[in-house]
């Protein structure tokens, strides 16, 4: 059955027992995976569609974007032969931004039960969702008990005052509802909503470099976002508004070519790394002239020039970004580069030197009936979705509320804020 001619009702099933269902909605690319619950997982279905009506992060025609979102899973179901109902969504707009905060909550006998924490999770959560914000991330740092503090698992331990230093990620809420809305146009239920970057993380990172601390920064078509985990916590989530296309448009506007042969141009030829070479080797191109297109040419070293000043500007942003939020020591430690862009040939090289850093570039492992060229940074994130969705031990994931229950949030807060902090 095509998926425009299910009904809605079957949402309610929910999705195949034995499958897990991923959306990764990025500027270029639309990319819907299926694979089974086994461990490890095994890939059951692939679709891939280019993206349309989505820009940064933020859905700017829903027609157009239900249209791509339609295709990727359809193809993604053909191959599974599975239908599914709901999925696991990366989220990378809406200005997704990181809070820290304490959380507190009163022991009702003296003895932490898991209705304490509950109660201390729930609290955080209705704090976190205020000022049109709607939270996606919400992880727990560490615990403190009375005078006790750095706690991992206080159950059963004695006190009176149970707090959390909390970690939470928000985004804002319209783009949230738009997202929501769209997904499920799509007859799908989002269960969760993940940062992109907290995503790719999970997904390029070794597990000595999570505990350890580092900082993924994903570079993809319209953003880029930025994670930073340490002691297997998350840290911090942030983006830049830069990304692939903007150094496709770079290289459009310098030399007048059309979008599609400025994007060629920059994947086959752009780098930026250094070559005697670059001053001699020529990139041919052709440009409209009147009513004609006539050829013109470009050396490689003129190349990297056009397009320096704007992987400059967004290593120096994601930078800031780190520093506003007291995370530059963990870059001190390690960086990784991610996403599609991040393929720019000798690009980190030139970050090291840039940041005067350690930095590399990674790409996920494939799951197993994953073909080999699918080990891509492009697919880092859709990966690490699948990561998280199979251990939600790893990534905590918030489960979405539907509208129903989001119109009671603020009598709700008022509700936790007096009991909790």
């Amino acid at each position: 059955m095509g998926r425009d001619a299910r009904s809605t009702d079957k949402r309610s099933r929910g999705s195949p027992t034995g499958a897990i269902g991923v959306l990764d909605i990025g500027t270029s690319k639309i990319c819907c995976l299926i694979a089974s619950r086994t461990t490890p997982p095994r890939l059951l279905g692939l679709g891939h569609q280019r993206a349309r009506g989505i820009k940064a992060g933020i859905v700017v025609d829903m027609a157009e974007a239900e249209q791509s979102i339609r295709a990727a899973i359809a193809q993604a179901e053909r191959q599974a032969r599975i239908t599914l109902a709901s999925v696991h969504v990366s989220i990378s707009g809406g200005q997704l931004r990181s809070s820290h905060f304490a959380a507190s909550a009163p022991i009702a006998d003296n003895v932490v039960k898991d209705a304490d924490i509950e109660r201390l999770t729930d609290g955080a959560r209705h704090y976190a969702e205020r000022d049109g914000r709607s939270l996606i991330h919400l992880n727990n740092i560490a615990y403190r008990l009375d005078a006790s503090s750095n706690l991992r698992d206080p159950r059963g331990m004695t006190g009176r005052t149970l707090t959390g230093d909390m970690h939470a990620v928000t985004a804002d809420d319209s783009t949230v509802r738009n997202l929501r809305l769209l997904v499920e146009r799509c007859y799908l239920d989002p269960e969760n909503f993940v940062p992109s970057g907290l995503a790719s993380a999970r997904g390029v990172a070794t597990a000595d470099e999570l505990r350890t601390g580092v900082v993924v920064i994903d570079i993809g078509a319209g953003t880029t976002s930025i994670a930073v985990i340490a002691d297997g916590q998350d840290l911090f989530v942030d983006s830049v508004p830069i990304g692939g296309n903007h150094l496709t448009f770079d290289i459009m506007g310098a030399t007048g070519t059309p979008l599609a042969e400025a994007e060629r141009i920059k994947v086959l030829y752009g780098t930026m790394g250094e070559a005697a070479s670059d001053e001699r080797e020529v990139v041919t191109y052709p440009r409209a002239v009147q009513s004609e297109f006539e050829l013109y040419q470009i050396t490689k070293a003129q190349l990297r020039n056009l397009i320096k000043p704007r992987v400059e500007s967004l290593l120096q942003q994601a930078m800031e970004k780190l520093v506003a939020g007291k995370m530059q020591a963990y870059g001190s430690r390690r960086i990784i580069l991610t996403g599609g862009t991040s393929q720019l040939m000798g690009l980190s090289m030139f970050a090291g030197r840039h940041l005067e850093m350690a930095v590399r570039t990674a790409a996920p492992q494939p799951i197993v009936g994953m073909a080999s060229s699918s080990s891509n940074p492009a697919y880092a994130t859709l990966l690490g979705l699948l990561a998280a969705a199979a251990n939600p031990a790893t990534l905590p994931l918030v489960e979405q509320r539907n509208l129903a229950e989001q119109a009671g949030y603020f009598g709700r807060m008022g509700q936790w804020l007096r009991q909790s902090f």
